[in-house]
């Protein structure tokens, strides 16, 4: 992989998927580790980093600079012990060398020289969902490697066999899979270690992941490159927790890809709330009815604004509109959802 481009791939992003707007209150854990095969000399890139995450925020953090597991937020500080912060480094200094030894096992077995630099990365946790007494119900779990940012090994929770979706990582499948030990380790992990966790983490941090933030809302068109038509835009942001619904509508019925709308999906702002922009591409002509409908169940808020038809002044080519949006799409496309 060239040097240059292997940032890309470091921050790569492994989250969870868009929670059910239908279902409950959901919340997850994970961990995220990232190994390089040789130092890039790039500023804020390690060979080695370790992470976890709470509902998408950064809760303790390592990298093989510093070599120590440090809290994120304040109340793990507050809440864990020393004894805690000494174990995770120990625990996070021998990952480090076990990531060591087996991306060279891996170079090895593709037949890849130190010419290149390669990332492996592993990302494991659990999301469960609130239930009516309050408590944590286990949903899913992922156990699941990446290999230069390809899918390279998970674990099936539901059936307890490794899945391999390239022959490399065919000989590793057949290996684990002989270890009985380890299937019932991973899943009861999953399925209990880490759902214990998820559940004290939230319950310290209940103040602060579960004070909902509603989102304001703005519905305004812009110029497009071809200058009949204007892209009209949803922004909803500020906020907090992330689970949110939002649909352009014309004349009532809701647009979708097909028909031509763009999503950045949720993204967060700097103050740790989060926003979402959709658009779509119409013609300054179209007198149908437009409007943009916002759901955030957890501040109770339910809203649609119309658009009222504005048009921004008539311009040859608004190039730089343009590029800026191209530019904000790509520059989240590989960045992480924690920044």
């Amino acid at each position: 992989m060239n040097p240059s481009r292997v940032w890309i791939f470091v921050f790569l992003s492994l989250m969870w998927g868009d929670v059910d707007p239908a279902g409950g209150e959901k919340h997850s854990l994970t961990y995220i580790y990232t190994a390089l095969s040789k130092p890039v000399g790039l500023p804020g890139i390690h060979e080695f980093t370790a992470m976890g995450l709470l509902d998408g925020k950064m809760i303790d953090y390592y990298d093989s600079e510093h070599q120590t597991k440090v809290p994120k937020q304040p109340w793990m500080e507050e809440r864990l012990s020393k004894e805690y912060w000494d174990k995770g480094t120990q625990s996070r200094r021998s990952k480090q060398q076990w990531f060591k030894v087996n991306i060279d096992i891996l170079m090895k077995r593709m037949r890849q020289n130190d010419t290149d630099v390669h990332v492996l990365q592993w990302m494991h946790g659990c999301e469960g969902e609130v239930q009516p007494d309050g408590s944590l119900q286990f949903q899913r779990g992922m156990d699941m490697y990446n290999y230069d940012g390809n899918d390279f090994l998970s674990f099936d929770d539901a059936n307890a066999v490794w899945v391999a979706p390239t022959d490399a990582a065919v000989p590793t499948k057949r290996k684990w899979d002989e270890v009985q030990v380890l299937k019932e380790y991973t899943k009861g992990y999953l399925e209990n270690e880490c759902m214990d966790w998820l559940g004290k983490f939230w319950s310290y941090g209940e103040n602060q992941t579960r004070k909902a933030s509603p989102p304001e809302v703005f519905l305004f068109a812009r110029n497009a490159k071809v200058e009949t038509n204007v892209i009209l835009m949803c922004l909803a942001t500020g906020f907090y927790p992330k689970d949110i619904v939002l649909n352009i509508r014309r004349n009532g019925r809701i647009l979708t890809r097909e028909d031509g709308v763009v999503t950045s999906d949720v993204r967060p702002n700097e103050d740790d709330t989060f926003q979402r922009r959709d658009y779509v591409e119409i013609k300054r002509s179209d007198k149908s009815d437009y409007s943009c409908e916002v759901i955030h169940d957890a501040s109770h808020m339910n809203v649609k604004n119309s658009w009222d038809h504005q048009l921004p002044p008539l311009a040859l080519v608004d190039s730089a509109l343009l590029s800026s949006v191209v530019e904000w799409e790509e520059s989240w496309s590989w960045s992480w959802s924690w920044l």
